[in-house]
C-alpha cells in the first residue's frame, strides 16, 4: 500500500480541488465516459407540484431526464395511463418526456385538469417525478349586489367587506377611488389581512361614495372591481342640523357628543384564537383594534422574546410577520392594543408544523459486483413523515425481488450486488402537510480501469513550488494506482512524495532534477492501463536590479532600471504601473528592455512606480517612489525641530544652588535660539515638572539657585524657530538640606464672620517653600490704634484661625509667621482687618421729598454717624409704597418698591409713581450684615395726570335711528374725571369714512342714546375721558342701525357719501317647553355669517350667557334651563359689531307631577274615573230628557250665540289638525301661531318650530277630543307663553283640564 500524507493548510485551493475530483470519482462526470458507461435515468427537470396555468395558453407539463442508453418517457393522469396517441391535443416534444396541451386551437384546459406523473425509463430502471398537479387559474367577478350606504357617528368603528371572488390563486387586494388613487391608510384606517378596510374610529373626513375594493389575479393579469361603497360620517353639529325633520324631542337631547372610547378588538374577536404555519413559511398574525383616540398596537410573545432578524412589523404594527418560521416559534402571542382610557388584548396560540424536510436524502450508487452498499433516506417533519421506498417507481413491497437487498426502515442495504441489481429506487417521506420524493439509482457495473488524463500531458512548474500530475481514473471495481519515473523505472515511494486518493501525484517542492516523464497505472481484477505525463522544472524569474527612490527637480527627467533574469524557455512581459494603474497616455513616458524614463517631469508625476514580470508560470515586482522637488540649484534643506539635548551633569553642589551643564542635539538645519530648564521635587510633587529658567541657545551650562528640603531633577529642552524638542532624560537627583522657611504665608486676611470674632485666613506655602520638616504657621493680632500686646498662637499647617470674644467691628493688626523645625521665617508685614459687623443702630433722618411730577419724586435724607453704623457702609435703602388713589379713595393690597443708593449718597430720585395717588416712603442704612431701623414714614402726594381709556364702550339696542352707547369709567382715573370726549362718523362699505362728529359728555355720565342716525348705517366710535390735565387714551368701537320692518328704504338725511348696509337679524321666535327652549330667526344680510345667542333671566342684572351657533343655522336649542322661569334671548352675528336682534322674553314650562308620577295606572284613579263617567251619563241622560221636554242647555245656548274660532279644534278647509311640514321645505305651519320678538301675535308670519308641537302649552284637549281651554277657570297668558298644540293629551293632561 502506497503511503499518503495529509494536505498542509498552506495548500487549501489544492484541497479544494481534489475533493473535487474525489466526489466525482461516484458519479463520473468525464463527457466521453458518460457516452460509453451504462446509467439508470434521472429526472432533471419537472414542472413543480403545484401548478396553476393561464387557461388561454398551451399547458406546458415538463419532464426531463437523462440515462444510458437514453431513457424513454409515459405518464399517468390521476393516477392512471395517460394515452397521448388518443388525445389530438396533446403531444410529447422529441428526446423529452415534456407534454404540450394545445389550448389556444380549441382545447379547454379545465379537461385537462388532474395529477400528472412522468416515467423516464431504460433497461437499467425507471424514475419518477413529483405528483404535478394541474389546475387552470380563476378570476371569477364579482357578484352583483346591492350595496347600502355605510351611515355612521363620527368616532364609531367600521369595517367594509371586500369578500373578493374566489379565485386560483387567491387574488391580491387593494382600496382605490375612482380616480384609481389608493386610498390612503394609517394607524386609524389599514386594510386587514382578509382584505376588508378597517377604521378603527372614523371622522368627517371619510366620508366619501367611492370606497372600491379591487382584487387583482396576477395570473390571468386580471383586476376585477366591486362596486362602490358609500360612507357617510355624522358629527354631532350635522345631526343638530336634522333634528328639526327627523328626530324627536327625546332623540333631539339624549344625543350624546363624540366620546373616547376604550379599545375593542374588530379583528380577531374573542379573547383567544389558535394559527397553524409550516415550517420555513411566513407567519403573520394581525389585530386591528377600535377606538378613540385610535390604539397603538404592541405585539409580545408569552414566556420568551420575538425571534431578532426575523420579526417586522407592517400595516402600523397591526400585522407581526416573522419569517423563515420553524418548531421554536410556536408558543402565545399577544396583541395589547392600547390608549389612554384603556386597552385590550387578544391571545394566539401558535403552532408550527413541519412538511417533510430532507436530512439525509439518497443519493446515487455505484458499485462493483459483489461489493455492498446503502441508500439512506432521512426526513423528518412534524408530524412525523411515513417512509415508503419504491423500487423503479413501484412500491418495494411489491416489486421484483433482489436476494441482495434488504430493506430496513429509512435504509436499503445491499449486500453482494450483482449486475442485475441496477435499478432506480424512489424515497417517499410523507405527512399530511406534504411530500418528498427523491430518486437514487443503484448503477452495478463491471469496468475495467481507464484513465480519463490525456496522454503525454506536459507540466511546467518553478523550481522549489509544488507539481501536481494528474491521473484521473475510473473502473469498477475501484482500480489501484501507481507511480513510476521514467519508462523503466521503480515505483515512487517516500516521504518526498504525496499521493492523493483521486490518482494525483504530488511532488511538494519540485527541483530541478525532477524533470522527466512520469508514469501512472491504473490496475483492478479486469485489467490494467498506464499513461505518461511528463513534467518540466523551470528556474524561477528573478529582478536582479531593482528600481530605486528618485528625487527629481522639476522639469528634469528621471530613469528606473528593472533588469530581470528568467528561464531561457520562458517569455517574460514586464509592465509599468503608477500607484497600481496604468501609466498616463503620454509621450514623455518611455518604456525600454530593461527601464522606465520619464521626460520634463511635472509635479503629477509624483508617486509609486511598480515593475511587474510575467511570465506563464510566476510574477515578481518591484516599486520604488518618484518625488518631484522645486528646481532651485541647492538641493533642499529640511527644517525640523532640533533633537533633545543629552549628557545632562551636576555639578559644584552647594545648600542653594548647582550647576547643570549639557549637550545640544542637532538643531536640524534651525539654530537653537534657546534652552529652557525644568525640574521635578521628587520629595513633595514627584512626576511633576515646573518651569526653572531658560537660557540663550549659545549656552550650555547655568547656575540654578535652588531651595532648602528639595529633592531636584533637571531635564532640558532645546528651541528653535520650528518648534520645542522633546525633554532630554532627566538628570541625577540631588536633595538640598533643611532650613527655615524664606518667606511667609501670602493674602492674609482678618474678616468677622459674626458681631464677637474674627476671622483669620492666609494661603499656605508649598510644599517646597516649607524648607525643611514640621511647617507651622504662627498668627498674631493686637487691636489698632489700642496700646495692646500682641496676642498669638501656634497652629498646624492650617489656613485659618477664628478669635472670639471681640468687640463688634474694630480695627485689627494682624500678622501670620511661618516656621519649621529648623527656626522661623523673617518677621511677616502686619494687615489690618476688623472683626465682625452687626446690624446699623440708627435711622437716617430729616427725610425730605420733592414731587417733582406725577410720575416721579425725589427724596433727600441726613447721613447716619458712621460710628453707629457697625460695620462697612454700603449704603441706603428706600422704601417706598402707594397707600391710596386720590380719586377713588379705595385702599388695596401694599406692594412696597425698594431702590438701593450705594455708598454714603445722600439723595435719589423715585420713578414710575402713580398720579393723583398718596403714598409713603421711609430709609433704612445698610452695611454688610443688614438693614439698619427705618425712618419715620414720610407722606407725600402726586399731582394728577392724564386718565387711562375708559374701561369699555358697548352699543346696545339698535334702532332706525338711535343707538344705546354704554360705557364705563377709566381703571386708572388718575385725577378728577372732568368729563367723556366722544367723536362718531359714518363708515360704508369701502371703509370710506364720513364727516367727524364731537360731543362732550358730563363725567357722572355713563350711558348715552344717540338719535337722528342714519338708518342701516355702520357708524365707528372713538371715546375717551379727560381730567383736569388733559384727555387720556381713547377706545374705539363699531355699529350699525338697523333697517326699518317692512324693508323699504327710506332716503338717506345726511349721508353724504356713506352708504346703507342691509345686515339685520329679525323674527325671533322662542318656543320653549320645561328645560329647554327653541330659538329660530331670520337673517338678511352677508353670505356666511356666524351667529350667537345670548340669553339670561328677564329682568336680572348678571351678565348675558353667549351661545355660539355651529355653521350657519338659523335655529338653535338651549338646553339646562329651569322651569317655570322667564328668560330674555336674543341673536347676534359674529364679525358684525354690535349687530344684534331686538330682544325677546319666554317662560319655561312648569314642572309637571306626570313624569314623576303615572297617576292612569293607579287602581284609586281608574275607579274615580269610572264614577265621574257614571255621572257624566247621568247628567246627559237628563239633560236629554230636558231637552226632549223643550228646555235648552245654557252652556249651549251660549255656544250658539258667541261661536268663537279659537275653540275650533279643526281646520277650516279639510276638517284636520294643523300640520308639521318638513323642515327642509321651510313651509309656514297652516293656521299655527308664533309669538315673534315684539311680542304681538301675527298669523301671517307663521314659523315651523318644533316645539309648537311640544311641550309647555297651554291649551289642552279632553278625551272626547273637545278643547276646554277656554272654560278652565285659568286668565289667558301672554302670546310669548302660550301656543297652540296638535299634541294628544295623556290621561293626566285630561285630568288637569277636567279638574
Amino acid at each position: 500500500m502506497m503511503r499518503k500524507k495529509s494536505v498542509s493548510a498552506s495548500k487549501a485551493s489544492l484541497v479544494l480541488f481534489l475533493c473535487q475530483m474525489i466526489s466525482a470519482l461516484e458519479v463520473p462526470l468525464d463527457s466521453k465516459l458518460l457516452e460509453e458507461l451504462s446509467q439508470p435515468p434521472t429526472i432533471t427537470q419537472q414542472s413543480p407540484k403545484d401548478y396553476i396555468v393561464d387557461p388561454r395558453e398551451n399547458i406546458v407539463i415538463q419532464c426531463e431526464a437523462k440515462g444510458k442508453p437514453p431513457p424513454s418517457f409515459s405518464w399517468t393522469r390521476n393516477g392512471t395511463h395517460f394515452d397521448i396517441d388518443k388525445d389530438a391535443q396533446v403531444t410529447m416534444k422529441p428526446n423529452s418526456g415534456t407534454l404540450v396541451i394545445n389550448i389556444m386551437n380549441g382545447g379547454k384546459a379545465e379537461a385537462y385538469e388532474g395529477v400528472y406523473q412522468c416515467t423516464a425509463r431504460n433497461e437499467r430502471g425507471a424514475a419518477i417525478s413529483n405528483n404535478i398537479v394541474i389546475r387552470p387559474s380563476r378570476s371569477p367577478l364579482w357578484t352583483k349586489e346591492k350595496l347600502e350606504p355605510n351611515q355612521v357617528r363620527e368616532g364609531d368603528s367600521l369595517v367594509l367587506h371586500c369578500r373578493p371572488p374566489v379565485g386560483l390563486p387567491p387574488p391580491i387586494i387593494f382600496w382605490m377611488d375612482n380616480a384609481f388613487q389608493r386610498l390612503p391608510q394609517s394607524e386609524r384606517v389599514s386594510q386587514g389581512l382578509n382584505g376588508d378596510l378597517y377604521f378603527s374610529n372614523v371622522q368627517p373626513e371619510d366620508t366619501r361614495e367611492d370606497y372600491i375594493c379591487y382584487a387583482r389575479f396576477n395570473h390571468t393579469q386580471t383586476i376585477q372591481q366591486k362596486q362602490p361603497i358609500s360612507v357617510k360620517v355624522f358629527s354631532m353639529d350635522s345631526l343638530n342640523d336634522t333634528i328639526a325633520a327627523n328626530l324627536s324631542d327625546t332623540d333631539i337631547y339624549g344625543a350624546k357628543p363624540v366620546t373616547e372610547r376604550q379599545p375593542v378588538l374588530l379583528t380577531p374577536t374573542g379573547s383567544t384564537s389558535t394559527k397553524v404555519e409550516l415550517r420555513g413559511n411566513v407567519l403573520l398574525l394581525e389585530c386591528i383594534a377600535a377606538g378613540l383616540p385610535t390604539p397603538v398596537i404592541r405585539w409580545i410573545k408569552e414566556g420568551g422574546e420575538l425571534p431578532a432578524n426575523r420579526t417586522f412589523f407592517e400595516n402600523f404594527k397591526k400585522t407581526l410577520k416573522i419569517i423563515d418560521v420553524s418548531e421554536a416559534d410556536s408558543g402565545n402571542y399577544k396583541c395589547i392594543a392600547r390608549n389612554i382610557l384603556g386597552s385590550a388584548h387578544h391571545v394566539i396560540s401558535v403552532t408550527v408544523k413541519a412538511a417533510p424536510y430532507w436530512i439525509t436524502a439518497p443519493r446515487n450508487l455505484v458499485l462493483s459486483p459483489g461489493e455492498d452498499g446503502t441508500l439512506i433516506c432521512r426526513a423528518n417533519g412534524n408530524p412525523k413523515p411515513n417512509i415508503s421506498w419504491l423500487a423503479n417507481g413501484v412500491p418495494i413491497a411489491i416489486a421484483p425481488e433482489d436476494p441482495s437487498r434488504k430493506v430496513d426502515g429509512d435504509t436499503i442495504i445491499f449486500s453482494h450486488v450483482q449486475e442485475r441489481s441496477s435499478a432506480v429506487y424512489q424515497c417517499n417521506a410523507s405527512n399530511e402537510y406534504g411530500y418528498l420524493l427523491a430518486n437514487a439509482f443503484v448503477n452495478v457495473l463491471a469496468e475495467p480501469p481507464r484513465i480519463l488524463t490525456s496522454a503525454n500531458k506536459l507540466y511546467q512548474v518553478i523550481s522549489d513550488s509544488p507539481a501536481l500530475l494528474d491521473c484521473a481514473y475510473f473502473g469498477s471495481p475501484k482500480p489501484e494506482i501507481e507511480w513510476f519515473k521514467g519508462v523503466k523505472g521503480s515505483i515512487l515511494r517516500g516521504n518526498e512524495y504525496i499521493f492523493h486518493d483521486n490518482g494525483t501525484l504530488e511532488i511538494p517542492v519540485a527541483q530541478k532534477d525532477s524533470t522527466g516523464t512520469y508514469t501512472c497505472v491504473a490496475r483492478n481484477e479486469l485489467g490494467k492501463i498506464q499513461n505518461e505525463v511528463q513534467l518540466e522544472v523551470k528556474d524561477p524569474t528573478m529582478i536582479i536590479k531593482q528600481p530605486e527612490y528618485k528625487v527629481v527637480q522639476r522639469y528634469g527627467h528621471v530613469s528606473f532600471e528593472c533588469i530581470i533574469k528568467h528561464d531561457s524557455t520562458l517569455l517574460p512581459t514586464v509592465i509599468w504601473l503608477k500607484d497600481n494603474d496604468e501609466l498616463p497616455d503620454d509621450e514623455r513616458f518611455l518604456v525600454g528592455k530593461d527601464n522606465l524614463t520619464i521626460m520634463n517631469v511635472t509635479d503629477r508625476d509624483d508617486g509609486t512606480y511598480t515593475c511587474i514580470v510575467n511570465t506563464t508560470l510566476d510574477s515578481v515586482s518591484a516599486s520604488a517612489v518618484l518625488t518631484v522637488v522645486a528646481a532651485p540649484p541647492t538641493p533642499a534643506i529640511i527644517y525640523a525641530r532640533p533633537n533633545p539635548p543629552f549628557d545632562l551633569e551636576l555639578t559644584g553642589q552647594l545648600e542653594r544652588s548647582v550647576e547643570l551643564s549639557w549637550i545640544p542635539g542637532d538643531e536640524n538645519n534651525s539654530p537653537i535660539t534657546n534652552f529652557v530648564i525644568e525640574y521635578e521635587d521628587g520629595l513633595h510633587e514627584p512626576g511633576v515638572w515646573h518651569y526653572q529658567t531658560e537660557v540663550p541657545g549659545t549656552q550650555t551650562t547655568v547656575q540654578l539657585k535652588l531651595s532648602p528640603y528639595v529633592n531636584y531633577s533637571f531635564r532640558v529642552i532645546a528651541v528653535n524657530e520650528i518648534g520645542r524638542s522633546q525633554p532630554s532624560e532627566p538628570s541625577e537627583q540631588y536633595l538640598t538640606k533643611s532650613a527655615n522657611p524664606d518667606e511667609n504665608p501670602s493674602n492674609v486676611q482678618g474678616i468677622g464672620s459674626e458681631p464677637d470674632n474674627l476671622v483669620i485666613t492666609w494661603e499656605s506655602l508649598k510644599g517646597f517653600q516649607s524648607n525643611g520638616p514640621g511647617l507651622q504657621y504662627k498668627v498674631s493680632w493686637r487691636q489698632k490704634d489700642v496700646d495692646d500686646e500682641w496676642t498669638s498662637v501656634i497652629v498646624a499647617n492650617v489656613s485659618k484661625y477664628i478669635v472670639s470674644g471681640t468687640p463688634t467691628f474694630v480695627p485689627y493688626e494682624i500678622k501670620v509667621q511661618a516656621l519649621n523645625d529648623l527656626g522661623y521665617a523673617p518677621e511677616p508685614s502686619e494687615v489690618i482687618g476688623h472683626s465682625g459687623e452687626d446690624l446699623p443702630m440708627v435711622a437716617p433722618g430729616n427725610v425730605q421729598v420733592h414731587v417733582v411730577n406725577s410720575t416721579l419724586a425725589k427724596v433727600h435724607w441726613d447721613p447716619v454717624p458712621l460710628k453707629t453704623v457697625r460695620g462697612h457702609l454700603q449704603g441706603y435703602k428706600v422704601y417706598y409704597w402707594k397707600v391710596q388713589s386720590l380719586s377713588r379713595r379705595s385702599r388695596r393690597h401694599v406692594e412696597k418698591k425698594i431702590l438701593t443708593f450705594r455708598g454714603n449718597k445722600t439723595f435719589g430720585m423715585l420713578p414710575g409713581l402713580e398720579p393723583y395717588s398718596s403714598y409713603k416712603l421711609n430709609v433704612r442704612v445698610v452695611n454688610g450684615k443688614g438693614e439698619g431701623p427705618a425712618s419715620p414714614d414720610k407722606v407725600f402726594k402726586t399731582p394728577e395726570g392724564v386718565p387711562s381709556s375708559p374701561s369699555f364702550l358697548k352699543i346696545t339696542n339698535p334702532t332706525l335711528d338711535s343707538l344705546t352707547l354704554e360705557w364705563g369709567s377709566p381703571t386708572h382715573p388718575n385725577g378728577v374725571l372732568t368729563s367723556y370726549i366722544l367723536k362718531f362718523q359714518p363708515i360704508n362699505n369701502t371703509h370710506e369714512l364720513g364727516p367727524l362728529v364731537e360731543i362732550r359728555i358730563p363725567a357722572n355720565e355713563s350711558s348715552l342714546i344717540l338719535k337722528n342716525l342714519n338708518y342701516s348705517t355702520r357708524y365707528k366710535f372713538y371715546f375717551n375721558a379727560q381730567t383736569s390735565v388733559g384727555s387720556g387714551s381713547q377706545i374705539t368701537e363699531e355699529a350699525v342701525t338697523i333697517m326699518d320692518e317692512a324693508g323699504i328704504l327710506r332716503p338717506a338725511v345726511g349721508a353724504g357719501k356713506v352708504q346703507p348696509l342691509y345686515p339685520r337679524i329679525r323674527n325671533v321666535t322662542t318656543a320653549a317647553a320645561e328645560t329647554y327652549a327653541n330659538i329660530s330667526w331670520e337673517y338678511e344680510g352677508p353670505d356666511h355669517a356666524n351667529f350667537y345667542v345670548e340669553y339670561g333671566v328677564a329682568g336680572s342684572k348678571e351678565d348675558w350667557k353667549k351661545e355660539i351657533v355651529n355653521g350657519s343655522r338659523s335655529f338653535f336649542v338651549l338646553k339646562g334651563l329651569t322651569p317655570g322661569t322667564a328668560y330674555k334671548v336674543r341673536v347676534g352675528a359674529e364679525g358684525l359689531s354690535g349687530f344684534r336682534s331686538s330682544e325677546d322674553v319666554f317662560e319655561t314650562g312648569p314642572a309637571m307631577a306626570s313624569r314623576q308620577v303615572d297617576i292612569a295606572t293607579q287602581g284609586w284613579f281608574i275607579g274615580l274615573m269610572c264614577a265621574v263617567a257614571l255621572l257624566i251619563l247621568i247628567l246627559l241622560i237628563v239633560c236629554f230628557i230636558r231637552r226632549n221636554k223643550g228646555g235648552k242647555y245654557p252652556v249651549k245656548e251660549k255656544e250658539d250665540a258667541h261661536a268663537d274660532p279659537e275653540i275650533q279644534p279643526m281646520k277650516e278647509d279639510d276638517g284636520t289638525f294643523g300640520e308639521y311640514s318638513d323642515a327642509e321645505d321651510h313651509k309656514p305651519l297652516k293656521k299655527g301661531s308664533r309669538t315673534p320678538s315684539d311680542r304681538t301675535v301675527k298669523k301671517e308670519d307663521s314659523d315651523d318650530s318644533l316645539v309648537d308641537y311640544g311641550e309647555g302649552v297651554n291649551g289642552q284637549f279632553n278625551e272626547d277630543g273637545s278643547f276646554i281651554g277656554q272654560y278652565s277657570g285659568k286668565k289667558e297668558k301672554e302670546p310669548a307663553e302660550g301656543n297652540e298644540s296638535s299634541e294628544a293629551p295623556s290621561p293626566v293632561n285630561a285630568m288637569n283640564s277636567f279638574v
